[in-house]
This record gives C-alpha cells, sequence and structure tokens, in this order.
C-alpha cells in the first residue's frame, strides 16, 4: 500500500506599520490582482528569518529589519478541485527602510501600498489568504515573540555558521 505523506507549504511574511499604516503588495494571482503582507515560499538552505528578510526585499525592494516573531499560522487552501494545500506561514514584526534605488519588484508584484488595518479590512475579499489579515490584528493586539522562538540548526548550511556563508 502506497503511502503518501501530508507536507505543508512553508511560508514566511513581513508585517511592517508605521505611522498606523501596514505596508503590503498587490501582485497578479491565478485569481486576479490580489493584496497580501510581503511574502513567500521557504527555501532549501536557508533560515525562516533570512527568507522573510530576503521575500521582503525582493517584493517591496526594502530591506527589512525582523524585530519580533508573530507567530506560526495554519490555512488550507482548496481553490479548485484536486488542488488542496496547507500554507504552515511564520510571520515576523519589523520594519523596513526606503526603497532602494534601482532595485526592481519581483515578477508578478504590480507596487506596494501603505493601508490602514480599517482599509486592510475593508477589502478582506482581496486579499491573497486569510492569514495575511490575521498577521495584522496580531499585531494590533500586541502580539510579539522573541526571535529565536524559531531555531534553526546549522545543518540548514551544511554545519557552515550562516553569518560567514
Amino acid at each position: 500500500m502506497p503511502s503518501t505523506r501530508w507536507t505543508p507549504f512553508v511560508t514566511v511574511a513581513a508585517v511592517v506599520e508605521h505611522d498606523g499604516r501596514y505596508l503590503l503588495v498587490e501582485e497578479q494571482t491565478p485569481d486576479g490582482l490580489r493584496l497580501n503582507n510581503p511574502a513567500g515560499h521557504l527555501e532549501c538552505g536557508e533560515s525562516p528569518l533570512e527568507a522573510v528578510v530576503r521575500e521582503t526585499l525582493e517584493e517591496t525592494a526594502r530591506a527589512f529589519t525582523p524585530e519580533a516573531l508573530l507567530g506560526l499560522y495554519l490555512s488550507r487552501f482548496t481553490p479548485r478541485p484536486g488542488d488542496d494545500r496547507t500554507y504552515l506561514r511564520i510571520a515576523y514584526a519589523g520594519r523596513v527602510g526606503e526603497p532602494l534605488p534601482g532595485r526592481a519588484l519581483d515578477s508578478g508584484i504590480v507596487r506596494t501600498l501603505w493601508l490602514t488595518a480599517d482599509e486592510i479590512r475593508a477589502q478582506a475579499a482581496r486579499l491573497r489568504s486569510p492569514l495575511a489579515l490575521q498577521c495584522i490584528e496580531d499585531h494590533l493586539a500586541g502580539r510579539r515573540l522573541p526571535l529565536d522562538g524559531v531555531y534553526s540548526h546549522p545543518s540548514l548550511w551544511n554545519g557552515a555558521d550562516p553569518v560567514l556563508r
């Protein structure tokens, strides 16, 4: 009897607030233009912290500095028959710098926006994932966990210290 192992898709997300507004990206998806936190998939050989810094830079052209872990989030996504995915999102709160001159946004990203929580709630149907708003709500509620709440073993980098790679 063949065994199938359930494997979630692991993603990271950045929650960035400045002056009461949250940084979002507007991106092309198979379901049209959607809003999301700067986010993306964890890649082989990188820690979640490295991934969220990379993804935020790619999607916003801004350097991201993680300051706290917001939490781990699970969501099931079944847009079409036969397409059943579960996502595990690792979300971080932090800050970004100014856009880097000459840095293009990642393919599929149309633009970045700064929206209030109420503006985001009003556009909940346009969110790529229900987790985007949940992360913002948790941020608004003051949830902050230590960054070392997610441990990355050196084996991710073949035993090399990631700082020295």
